[in-house]
C-alpha cells in the first residue's frame, strides 16, 4: 500500500516531465538543421518556466524522481542497444584523455584555487565537479573532506552553469570542427561535466555521438571511487597534523560509505549490453529499448531544468565562477588537443 501510494505522488512531476518531453521532440522535428538537440530544448523550455512558476511540493517529487531515478533507468536501458565489446573498447579509448583532464582539474584547479584565494575544500570540489560528473561527485566527496553547505552550494552553481553553456556550444563547436560521431563523443564525454549533460550536449550532435558519449562517461564516472579514497586520506593527514598543533593523540577517522558511493545503475547497463552481445535480446526489442530510453533522458533534462532557478545560481559569487570557468576551458581544450595528438580527431 505504501508502495503505491509514493508511486502516486511523484506521478504528477513525472507527467509534467513527460510533456514537455513531448513537446521538445515535437520542436525538434520542425527545426530545419540539427542543430539543437530535444533534450537541450527540454532542458531549457523547463528552465524558463521556472522563472514564472515554482514547483509546488506536489510536483517538486515526482520532478526529482524524474531528474534522478528515471535518468539513471534510461542509461540502464541503454545497455540493450550495445554490445560489450564496444563498451570496453571505448572505455579504454577514453582513459588517456580522462587521465589528462583528471590532471588538468585537479593540478590546474589548485593553483587557481589558491590565486583566486579560495579555501582547498571548495577548489577541490570545483574541480571534482568539472573532471568527473559534475553533482555527483560533489556529493560523495563533500562529507569526506566535511565540506561546508555553502561550499557545497557554491561549487554545485559553478559547475552546472557552465554544463548549460557547454550544452549548447558544443554541438556547435563540434561542427564547426568537423568531428566524426567518436571524436566528438569521446570530447563531449570527457569534458561535460554531469551526466545529464553530456546525455544532452551528445544527442545534440547525432544518436551515434550520443551513444558514445554516454559510455565514455560512464567509464569516467567511475573515477569517483580512487577520487574519494584520496581524499579521505588527505583529510585524515590534515586532521592529524591539526591534532598534533593542539597537542591531542586521539585517533582520527574518516568515514566512506563506499555502497553508497559506486555508481550501481552501471551495473545495470553493463549486464544489459552483456545479455544483448549474447543475442539473446531481440532486434526489435533492443531498438524499442533504445528509443524509450532517449525518451526518458529528454523527461530527465526536463525535470532538472523545472528544478533549476536562474535567481538562486546567480547568488553563488563570482570567485566560484571565475574558478569553473577558467577550470572548464582548460579541460575542454586539453580534451580535444589529446584527441588531436592520439590522431583521433
Amino acid at each position: 500500500m505504501n508502495k503505491i501510494k509514493s508511486w502516486c505522488q511523484v506521478l504528477p512531476g513525472f507527467f509534467m516531465a513527460v510533456v514537455i518531453a513531448i513537446i521538445a521532440k515535437c520542436l525538434e522535428s520542425l527545426l530545419p538543421i540539427h542543430l539543437i538537440g530535444a533534450s537541450v530544448i527540454a532542458l531549457f523550455i523547463g528552465m524558463i518556466l521556472n522563472m514564472f512558476w515554482k514547483p509546488t511540493a506536489v510536483i517538486a517529487k515526482g520532478l526529482k524522481f524524474t531528474s534522478k531515478k528515471v535518468l539513471k533507468f534510461a542509461i540502464i536501458l541503454l545497455g540493450a542497444s550495445l554490445s560489450i565489446g564496444t563498451i570496453l573498447q571505448v572505455g579504454l579509448m577514453s582513459l588517456n584523455v580522462m587521465c589528462f583532464t583528471l590532471l588538468t582539474c585537479f593540478g590546474g584547479g589548485y593553483l587557481v584555487g589558491r590565486a583566486l584565494g579560495l579555501n582547498w575544500k571548495l577548489s577541490n570540489l570545483i574541480s571534482a565537479g568539472t573532471g568527473i560528473c559534475g553533482g555527483s561527485a560533489i556529493a560523495a566527496i563533500a562529507p569526506v573532506i566535511d565540506a561546508e553547505d555553502r561550499d557545497i552550494a557554491y561549487a554545485m552553481s559553478a559547475t552546472f552553469l557552465f554544463d548549460m553553456a557547454m550544452i549548447v556550444l558544443f554541438p556547435i563547436m563540434g561542427q564547426a570542427m568537423g568531428l566524426s560521431d567518436m571524436a566528438y563523443g569521446l570530447w563531449a564525454g570527457t569534458a561535460v561535466n554531469d551526466t545529464s549533460s553530456v546525455v544532452a550536449a551528445g544527442y545534440a550532435f547525432s544518436e551515434a555521438a550520443g551513444d558514445f558519449a554516454t559510455m565514455v562517461k560512464l567509464t569516467r564516472t567511475l573515477s569517483i571511487i580512487p577520487t574519494v579514497i584520496i581524499f579521505a586520506l588527505i583529510e585524515v593527514h590534515i586532521k592529524k597534523k591539526e591534532a598534533q598543533k593542539m597537542g591531542t593523540d586521539n585517533e582520527i577517522k574518516t568515514s566512506v560509505n563506499f555502497t553508497s558511493l559506486f555508481p550501481w545503475f552501471i551495473v545495470g547497463f553493463l549486464a544489459l549490453a552483456v545479455i544483448n552481445s549474447f543475442g539473446i535480446i531481440p532486434s526489435v526489442v533492443s531498438t524499442a529499448a533504445k528509443s524509450i530510453s532517449q525518451f526518458l533522458m529528454v523527461a530527465a533534462l526536463a525535470a532538472i531544468g523545472l528544478n533549476t532557478s536562474f535567481k538562486e545560481m546567480s547568488k553563488s559569487g563570482i570567485q566560484p565562477m571565475i574558478h569553473g570557468f577558467i577550470i572548464s576551458a582548460l579541460v575542454v581544450i586539453v580534451a580535444i588537443a589529446v584527441e588531436y595528438f592520439m590522431g583521433i580527431v
